[in-house]
């Protein structure tokens, strides 16, 4: 790989800042329009995605370089100061206002940091690891933390795994389902690990981030009023909408063959959805390289490869406009599902 190709890898996560600094900006200038900014956002990268095809693939992987990981764990301050903006925005505003100021910051929340959240806890670093149930606790959702790690990278791409999507299961059939038994398992497991390692309740981090959470929107209702929450719950809610639906995404209607042992087959390229498409993957942390993640879960992401898996038609950003209108996804996905794949689809 030529040393020009080494830069551009590493140099274009740099969009990932650009993004909830721009956010930032809009709530503090003009935050009526902060939802149109942040929805036209979302329809600029879909479409360019989308319609112009030397977008469809981003650079190689780049060389191990330490500064990288400081992109994740800047986005920490940038959402703290954005979720500070927001509620000073909103303290005195109308209900419209209150409303799109948290849809804009569930917009960066919610896409970018969950997923920095996300690969902060594969991280070997504690501290990186706080980071991540830091991240995850602001979008009242720290649930994620146990059951992604110990439930979903055992699981995925099986019937026994709430957070993927079975084939001709619907977007909105999909959301109640993953939610509650992704958060009944994650508090399974967490029960189950203080059970083995003989510790108490109130030595889980699971159950102290929940009570944080519920003591933060006690403390802004006792303190601001109902705006202030309702921002705070909004913004909750549509990070923790775009977490699942990009779920459903990565694994709809792949599924891992079950042995005569009753175990799955092990993870293979074929059980992730993938994507290669240059600007969701810079802003996502190449969260798009799906498959690779999945089987090097531990693998950091500037070396995460583009594998020759199932790939979707674009990236994230336009396959969650197509998801959410179930007639279409079902139209352009399942002619895309590999033959070899069990779920007994008609194929193109």
């Amino acid at each position: 790989m030529r040393s020009a190709d080494l830069r551009l890898a590493d140099l274009r996560f740099l969009a990932g800042v650009a993004l909830p600094l721009l956010t930032l900006q809009s709530v503090l200038r003009n935050p009526a329009h902060a939802a149109l900014g942040a929805f036209l956002a979302w329809l600029l990268i879909a479409g360019l995605e989308g319609f112009w095809p030397a977008l469809a693939r981003s650079p190689g992987t780049g060389r191990a370089n330490p500064t990288l990981p400081w992109l994740l764990r800047l986005h920490v301050p940038l959402q703290a100061a954005l979720l500070a903006a927001g509620l000073l925005a909103v303290a005195h505003a109308d209900w419209p206002t209150v409303l799109g100021v948290g849809y804009a910051a569930g917009f960066i929340t919610g896409a970018q940091g969950i997923t920095y959240a996300h690969e902060l806890g594969h991280s070997r670093r504690r501290a990186d690891r706080a980071l991540g149930w830091l991240l995850m606790t602001s979008v009242g959702y720290p649930q994620f933390m146990v059951e992604h790690y110990r439930g979903h990278h055992v699981r995925a791409a099986t019937w026994d795994d709430p957070a993927s999507a079975r084939a001709g299961e619907s977007l909105w059939r999909f959301l109640p389902r993953t939610v509650v038994g992704s958060t009944r398992s994650a508090w399974r497991l967490e029960g189950l690990r203080l059970a083995q390692h003989r510790r108490r309740w109130r030595q889980s981090p699971l159950l102290w981030a929940t009570i944080a959470y519920v003591a933060f929107l006690l403390l802004l209702a006792g303190t601001g009023g109902w705006r202030l929450v309702g921002f705070w719950l909004v913004q909750s809610a549509f990070a923790v909408w775009l977490l699942e639906a990009v779920n459903y995404i990565e694994h709809y209607g792949l599924q891992r063959r079950t042995g005569a042992d009753g175990r799955p087959e092990p993870f293979g390229v074929g059980h992730a959805w993938n994507a290669d498409h240059v600007i969701s993957n810079s802003l996502l942390a190449n969260l798009q390289r799906h498959s690779d993640h999945h089987m090097h879960a531990s693998k950091p992401y500037p070396q995460l490869e583009a594998l020759p898996g199932p790939q979707l038609p674009t990236g994230y950003a336009g396959c969650l406009l197509l998801a959410s209108l179930p007639p279409v996804w079902f139209a352009v996905m399942h002619r895309r599902i590999p033959a070899s794949s069990p779920t007994g689809l008609a194929r193109s």
